[in-house]
């Protein structure tokens, strides 16, 4: 039986990574397929990070076959130039959410399966239903317009508080759909955006995207090559605007991002657009539907950082008070 966890954009990846050796690290080893694709590609050890404790015990029927070529941590990406001894040839990160996860019911991901309330990717801290239980309605409209795009976020936001305390899945996607028009074929579910917005908050995603971009630059080596691969435009966005200004390629700036100081360029671009899926993998595989691929090459300038004014993070308002 095939392996339902396709990895996207994997083929489009290794050639525009090409040739692969040395030591790669991905930080979002989920179901293991880009690390699989990097070893069989020719690299010779992967480092496989992730915050998810179970996706470790998943991968115990497989993972052996690589020995020492793969070893595996538990921790965020955020950290990830912590990982490894010596600096790396190449980082990869598949960002959001994994298929795995999501058909596990049990852990919360899906407004298609009936679980818990969770959302949890370390499986510690609060949980979704305790942030949506506890938070002020203000907070959850914020949460779901600004990490979600969601345009009817203050109705929902009102009708989550209104049917508090929320425990599963289903009942939250049934009080988001409850707000919303009924889509049309081939439209999304009524809850992707609210669900999406949620588990970013709960796993503090923007923030981790942010610190593991800086990290990625710290821990690879002149000439190492930074592949990520998101399925938002939130997280593209952020991605696009970290590769621009650590390349020296943003442009001329503007009041949301002022022009970086002209330190030496940490990156170069080898490709001036995200690559996306070619219409055989989006027939195949329809998560790669709204998946971009932007690959970013380290330079030997000093490593530094992108200010987040620069980078379009989503930012949640600060309300007033001490």
């Amino acid at each position: 039986m095939a392996d339902p966890h396709i990895p996207v954009l994997l083929k489009p990846l290794l050639r525009a990574v090409e040739p692969v050796s040395g030591i790669w690290l991905d930080g979002t080893f989920g179901a293991g397929g880009y690390a699989r694709g990097l070893l069989q590609a020719g690299a010779d050890q992967v480092i496989g990070v992730d915050r998810d404790p179970a996706v470790f015990d998943m991968a115990a029927a497989w993972s052996g076959e690589y020995g020492d070529r793969l070893r595996l941590v538990e921790g965020t990406f955020s950290q990830l130039d912590e990982y490894a001894d010596q600096p790396l040839d190449g980082v990869v990160l598949d960002l959001g959410v994994s298929s795995m996860q999501l058909d596990q019911a049990e852990r919360g991901f899906s407004f298609l399966r009936d679980g818990p309330l969770d959302m949890r990717m370390q499986q510690s801290g609060p949980s979704a239903a305790d942030l949506l239980n506890g938070a002020d309605e203000a907070v959850i409209a914020d949460v779901l317009y600004h990490y979600g795009e969601e345009r009817a976020a203050r109705r929902i936001a009102r009708a989550i508080v209104a049917a508090r305390p929320l425990t599963r899945t289903l009942q939250l996607a049934e009080v988001v759909a409850s707000c919303l028009p009924r889509p049309k074929p081939g439209q999304s579910h009524p809850a992707t955006r609210s669900f999406q917005a949620i588990r970013i908050w709960v796993n503090d995603e923007f923030r981790q995207l942010v610190d593991g971009l800086s990290a990625a630059e710290r821990a690879l080596k002149p000439g190492g090559k930074l592949a990520v691969v998101s399925f938002h435009s939130l997280e593209d966005r952020i991605v696009k605007r970290f590769m621009q200004a650590r390349s020296n390629s943003a442009g001329g700036g503007s009041r949301y991002a002022p022009v970086q100081d002209s330190a030496p360029a940490a990156f170069t671009m080898p490709f001036r657009r995200a690559i996306g899926p070619d219409p055989d993998e989006m027939d195949t595989n329809p998560r790669a539907r709204s998946a971009l691929l932007r690959v970013a090459i380290r330079t030997d300038a000093p490593a530094g950082r992108a200010e987040d004014g620069a980078l379009a993070m989503p930012r949640l308002p600060v309300k007033g008070g001490a």
